[in-house]
């Protein structure tokens, strides 16, 4: 599987990522639910897969990259956390294990470029829910806003870095093809001293697939699911016209 420039600096993704628990907040909801072991897939570095863990549910952590998965393994084992992280790709899963709950946060199903990477991906997840059972994922939603950005550097946020305490400016250039519905991100990050000058620049490429609601709704029940919930947050504020996010709730109705 190729990997976006984002993920190859598994520190700096942490830094900027680690921090968000909105949908770990509700993800607590259903493990509480439905027991375990819970399979985050796409877990990236643990960021929610750890939390749940802490809280005593059995979790395994499932990821193609193995530097997100090595410093998983080296926070959850610092936290002395027992949560099986395996290496593979989430669209061809074999792991001889039936879960009732499972998940895929942080908006990774738009690493799904294709219809047959879509298909291939619900179908291991098919493969490995228990019927009845239940899979919680987010994906940005299509709005004229997200798509329809323009092609120039745009200010998108301002972070402390939590190691050096310096600011870090984080500046957005995207392109939208409307035939692959994929939009082609230019992520530039202005790192700058204690002093507020500027140090370095950095620069990586990232590619998402956005999916339209009717278009999602076929695709979740050619592949044996029906949605139970769609929310445009973690709060289920419910999906209108103007929202940023989709957040699916499916349950296994038959196999595939």
């Amino acid at each position: 599987m190729k990997f976006t420039e984002e993920y190859n600096d598994p520190i700096l993704y942490d830094k900027e990522n680690n921090s968000y628990q909105e949908d770990v907040s509700y993800l607590l909801k259903w493990a509480s639910k439905t027991g375990g072991p819970i399979i985050d897939l796409a877990c990236g570095t643990g960021r929610a897969a750890i939390p749940l863990a802490s809280k005593g549910h059995r979790l395994i952590g499932v990821d193609a990259h193995s530097g997100m998965l090595n410093l998983a393994r080296e926070k959850s084992a610092g936290l002395g956390l027992q949560i099986e992280w395996v290496e593979q790709d989430c669209r061809g899963l074999s792991l001889n294990v039936k879960s009732p709950f499972m998940f895929s946060v942080g908006n990774s199903f738009q690493h799904f470029l294709t219809n047959e990477d879509q298909d291939d991906f619900l179908s291991s997840v098919n493969k490995h829910l228990e019927r009845g059972g239940i899979f919680v994922f987010g994906s940005r939603f299509p709005s004229v806003e997200e798509l329809l950005q323009p092609a120039e550097e745009e200010y998108w946020k301002t972070y402390i870095d939590p190691v050096s305490q310096n600011k870090v400016d984080v500046y957005t250039i995207s392109t939208y093809d409307s035939l692959s519905q994929i939009q082609h991100y230019i992520t530039v990050r202005k790192f700058y001293d204690s002093e507020g000058m500027q140090t370095n620049e950095k620069r990586t490429s990232i590619n998402l697939r956005y999916v339209f609601p009717r278009e999602m709704e076929r695709l979740l029940l050619n592949n044996g699911m029906e949605i139970v919930h769609v929310f445009s947050d973690w709060q289920e504020t419910p999906v209108r016209s103007d929202s940023y996010e989709m957040v699916y709730v499916c349950r296994k109705m038959r196999e595939i």
